[in-house]
């Protein structure tokens, strides 16, 4: 059993990542996020399937476009999409 008191997962938001063409597609919770891989990173060693620059992620997709992405969520989007492309056999890059 665990130590987590009743109902404390029943508040966190559920994460899904679609891939797309040239896409990333993040859901979570009621919010969308889509992420445009950018061009390959000079001097990489192995081409990748997707090329993120996190900076340039600030906020979600319409209706909710006026709310910034927040660092916490940023960084379980980012592990959601390696281990999604992991599993793929896809090489993804972070910037």
């Amino acid at each position: 059993m665990s130590d987590e008191p009743r109902g404390a997962r029943r508040g966190k938001a559920h994460l899904s990542i679609e891939l797309t063409e040239g896409a990333i597609r993040v859901h979570y919770g009621k919010r969308t996020l889509t992420i445009y891989s950018g061009s390959d990173l000079p001097g990489a060693e192995v081409p990748a399937d997707f090329v993120i620059r996190l900076d340039e992620i600030l906020t979600w997709d319409p209706p909710h476009e006026n709310s910034e992405v927040a660092i916490e969520d940023l960084q379980k989007i980012a592990a959601a999409v390696e281990d999604e492309c992991e599993k793929r056999g896809l090489v993804v890059e972070f910037e």
